[in-house]
């Protein structure tokens, strides 16, 4: 059983941007930051729209987090915005003394995640879940699709703390209907197919996980998937029981395999003392190359779908080859996983 669309997934425009809009209608003390990158974090409709409560920090990031704490103390509700690079690693230390450490209502919002940029190390956010997970009292979420993405912006409104959020840009897959539940407290199971592996992910690595999982049931072996949008807090009864119910666990992440998902799993698992064989799919413990194209870096580097069936395959000592990844052609406005 799957809750998500068929593939290829059709595309949504800008539907952070729009989300936001809407959601500033009724909330005037919402006010929106940028560290000029607005067309590319769809905040030019709310600049539109919006104009008195829109502030243009340019190229300074680590002043447009202090901007927004000082924004935050005096009783706004600051979403900033830039590459999720530029977001995090840049200014750590802003974001610790000027809005987690005083618990501050401020939505740092990361566009471009992990090696979805082809932009090489300097753009690459491939740390930041593990940098953000690491701060006291921050919610740290990775958001699959594009009707996540207009849910999220009204669930964190009132959270009263800091949150980071993981956005990609471009391109934005409508993976799950209307009425997909989400929730903050709850991770989702969203393919149930078998108990021989279940494979956790977050983010961009839920189309692919779903791909994957689907290949596997169709060569008779069980798999289900768990997407995990909210990664800080883990909603860990979810996850244990989703690996108590499996032989292997799987997860996947468009970030390294060090301090992100996979590391909150193994912990999760560790401290139940769940012993359960885990593999983790992201980056091992390496910097990615530029490039002119984000798939090939997936590829390369070995977070795709393909990359997921022969994990599974391999965890559950199988025998013969695993199955093969369709190729699906996609037309204008569609999107497959890699």
């Amino acid at each position: 059983m799957r809750h998500d669309l068929p593939v290829p997934y059709r595309t949504a425009l800008k539907p952070y941007g729009r989300a936001l809009v809407e959601l500033a209608r009724t909330r005037p003390e919402i006010v929106c930051l940028t560290g000029d990158l607005t067309r590319q974090c769809e905040i030019d409709v709310f600049q539109e729209a919006f104009p008195d409560r829109f502030i243009h920090c340019g190229m300074s990031e680590a002043n447009m987090v202090g901007v927004a704490g000082a924004l935050a103390r005096s009783g706004f509700t600051p979403f900033l915005h830039t590459f999720g690079v530029f977001a995090t690693r840049r200014p750590l230390d802003q974001i610790v003394n000027a809005v987690a450490y005083p618990h501050l209502p401020v939505r740092i919002v990361g566009f471009m995640p992990g090696i979805s940029s082809p932009g090489g190390p300097s753009h690459q956010a491939i740390e930041d879940v593990a940098l953000m997970r690491a701060l006291p009292g921050m919610t740290v979420i990775d958001v699959a699709d594009a009707t996540q993405t207009r849910q999220v912006v009204t669930a964190i409104a009132d959270i009263p703390g800091p949150v980071y959020l993981r956005l990609k840009r471009g391109e934005i897959p409508v993976i799950f209907p209307d009425d997909h539940p989400f929730s903050l407290e709850h991770a989702q199971v969203v393919m149930t197919g078998g108990d021989d592996a279940v494979v956790v992910a977050a983010g961009m690595m839920v189309a692919p996980a779903l791909a994957a999982a689907d290949m596997l049931i169709r060569s008779g072996v069980g798999a289900s998937v768990v997407n995990v949008p909210v990664i800080k807090p883990l909603d860990t009864a979810t996850v244990l029981r989703a690996a108590q119910a499996a032989r292997v666990v799987v997860t996947a992440e468009n970030h390294s395999v060090i301090g992100g998902l996979g590391s909150a799993v193994a912990e999760a698992l560790a401290e139940a003392g769940l012993g359960r064989p885990l593999r983790r799919i992201g980056l091992a413990d390496t910097f990615a190359e530029g490039a002119a194209s984000a798939a090939y870096l997936f590829t390369k580097y070995g977070l795709t779908t393909q990359h997921i069936i022969e994990t599974a395959w391999a965890a559950l000592a199988l025998p013969g080859p695993p199955p093969r990844a369709p190729d699906l052609a996609t037309n204008a406005g569609e999107y497959a996983p890699v």
